[in-house]
């Protein structure tokens, strides 16, 4: 039985996603320090993007306006800036509590939107983005930790991968103001930028990376950047708003179950529930769901059954 164009897209867009959330091992495998993981997930992430791009003919003059070009780049030094935080965040913390701060990145990109556009947001979302960051305390497990001050190194994963988050939804809403480039070619040039800019940041030196290293390398340029965009590109044009919030999360599910199998590293019950509220929050915020309604309904479901 052949499948529909929207269960292709949905078996698409879940692949992409379990294979992103699977990219924390790669980063903890390599024992390279983050600018080094950076680079060289961008020098194979741009050599296999290059290789799908020009075999899908998406390198036209059209796509390169000056002003795509310069989008392009501000975005890639967001992105790739956002990329060295996230993998210390890792480092500092674990795959699962980096991963789950960082995907309060939608509420950065309705916050930054309002910001810039004047958009209302209204009570109910303004309730969800509440609920969100309720959930974000709860997650990071900052809220359980009895001596702030002993965690030194943790605070700033917590920091780092916020701070990514806020990157990334500003490189969201630079690609929605590049109309009709494809996110492909936006992709590569986010790659080149930091194959371009990491070596004058930092020394990087690939004399002392041994075999199985360079497999996790290659792996992070090629499955995680090069497959894995393909993979989530293709399926979102065949995907309803509502099918797409519900499924972007099987990216963080599947870094926590990771993080558990491979590491022993489980969440704590306060932080699963941080990552509940974060989950119902941004289907909440995405799908529009009016939150003061739901409360009132079951304010009144309680006060009757009384």
């Amino acid at each position: 039985m052949s499948l529909t164009s929207r269960q292709q897209g949905a078996i698409t867009l879940a692949s992409g996603g379990l294979l992103m959330g699977t990219i924390g091992v790669f980063v903890e495998e390599a024992r390279l320090d983050a600018l080094t993981l950076v680079f060289f997930r961008c020098l194979f992430g741009l050599l296999s993007l290059a290789a799908y791009c020009a075999w899908q003919g998406f390198f036209t003059r059209a796509h390169f306006t000056r002003r795509t070009v310069v989008l392009a780049l501000i975005s890639g030094v967001l992105m790739v800036t956002q990329w060295v935080g996230f993998f210390d965040a890792i480092h500092r913390t674990s795959i699962a509590v980096a991963t789950v701060v960082f995907h309060v990145q939608p509420f950065w990109v309705v916050l930054i939107g309002a910001a810039l556009f004047n958009e209302r947001l209204g009570v109910d979302r303004l309730g969800w983005i509440a609920t969100a960051f309720v959930g974000l305390v709860l997650a990071s497990g900052v809220a359980a930790a009895q001596n702030l001050q002993g965690h030194a190194s943790y605070l700033i994963g917590i920091g780092e991968a916020l701070v990514g988050s806020l990157l990334y939804a500003s490189v969201t809403l630079i690609a929605k103001g590049l109309g009709e480039l494809r996110p492909h070619l936006l992709t590569l040039a986010q790659c080149a930028v930091g194959v371009v800019c990491l070596p004058f940041i930092a020394p990087l030196s690939a004399v002392h990376i041994g075999p199985m290293q360079w497999f996790w390398l290659i792996g992070m340029g090629v499955l995680h950047t090069g497959l894995a965009y393909v993979l989530i590109y293709g399926a979102l044009p065949k995907l309803s708003t509502p099918v797409i919030a519900v499924l972007l999360f099987v990216y963080p599910l599947t870094a926590i179950a990771v993080d558990a199998l491979v590491y022993g590293r489980a969440l704590s019950l306060p932080q699963l529930a941080g990552m509940a509220l974060i989950v119902v929050a941004s289907l909440g915020v995405n799908l529009g769901w009016p939150l003061l309604s739901l409360l009132h309904v079951g304010g009144r479901a309680r006060t009757e059954a009384d």
